[in-house]
């Protein structure tokens, strides 16, 4: 019985190293929460793959929803899962970015309501401190400087970070023209110290990772070549690893502290939005926490037929 489901399980296995692996080096989830989706999507997998599922493009909304009636079978609490859920949903919304599936069809399962967790920002003064340790006396070090600043800036997704092309750099008007999730283009503006950065790392730097004359890729590998997803992640790590901060650092973490610093400052949550290339403005007020009673108050404050007038 285990080696039929190790062979059923086998088409799905690359995705879901792969999927894991994002959440490691990009989104910088915690060993404990890959472990975790890890068991869960491989309980999945076997489940569909026992259904004869053999692509996972063809799962539909009734082998998720049979899965989950077999959780419940198994008297898994709310909250278990939904971690099931999380792992899940995580999981076919990367295929589908990513474009391995057609369609994410998550979107059509109803479970309880997760309570979305505002993600963790750097501060200010940490993201002050994390560069001003980086040696920008080497072509290395300047390279570095200069993805965390952008980094930073821009709230690019890593993803898009590493697709920049020489082509991608508006410089007389301090924009970036970046390809995020679907495709979609977007015109980002870059802070005047990451533009200066780049204009130093273009001029100084980067000529000494070039190898291939023809190659546009902006950010390189001692092989001149694109840097990667894992390739950013250690950066990262080996710049953060010796500093006391008040969160874990990954390379999202910069995209999160764009948007908490922005949203503090006072910007609009829509220009945010755009600036962040999110589809939908309800996965960029993931970075609010304004409860009800606030909106409630601040509606009956400043909306002229809020309260009635008693005479």
């Amino acid at each position: 019985m285990k080696t039929n489901k190790s062979k059923k399980l086998k088409c799905f296995k690359e995705e879901c190293k792969n999927y894991l692996n994002y959440l490691k080096y990009e989104k910088g989830s915690l060993e404990n929460t890959t472990d975790s989706y890890r068991y869960d999507l491989t309980a999945y997998l076997n489940f569909i793959g026992d259904s004869g599922v053999k692509s996972i493009d063809n799962v539909d909304k009734k082998q998720i929803q049979n899965f989950f009636e077999h959780l419940l079978d198994l008297k898994l609490s709310d909250n278990s899962r939904n971690r099931y859920f999380a792992a899940i949903r995580g999981f076919h919304k990367y295929l589908a970015d990513e474009k391995i599936i057609k369609t994410d069809i998550t979107y059509l399962i109803e479970l309880p309501k997760l309570k979305r967790k505002i993600p963790d920002a750097l501060t200010l003064d940490e993201i002050e401190q994390l560069v001003a340790q980086i040696n920008t006396n080497t072509p290395t070090g300047i390279r570095d400087r200069t993805i965390i600043e952008i980094l930073y800036s821009c709230g690019l997704r890593v993803s898009e970070l590493i697709n920049l092309t020489t082509r991608d750099i508006i410089i007389n008007e301090e924009m970036l023209r970046v390809f995020g999730k679907g495709s979609k283009e977007r015109v980002v503006p870059i802070g005047s110290i990451a533009i200066e950065w780049l204009k130093i790392y273009l001029a100084e730097a980067r000529g000494q990772f070039l190898k291939n004359i023809n190659e546009n890729t902006i950010f390189l590998n001692n092989k001149g070549t694109k840097l990667t997803r894992v390739g950013i992640w250690w950066i990262i790590d080996n710049y953060t690893k010796n500093i006391n901060l008040s969160v874990k650092a990954h390379p999202h973490i910069f995209r999160h502290s764009f948007a908490t610093h922005l949203l503090e400052g006072g910007a609009d949550l829509r220009v945010i939005q755009e600036l962040l290339g999110h589809s939908s403005i309800n996965t960029t007020q993931i970075y609010t926490n304004i409860d009800n009673h606030y909106l409630l108050e601040v509606h009956r404050q400043c909306h002229p037929r809020a309260k009635l007038n008693k005479k």
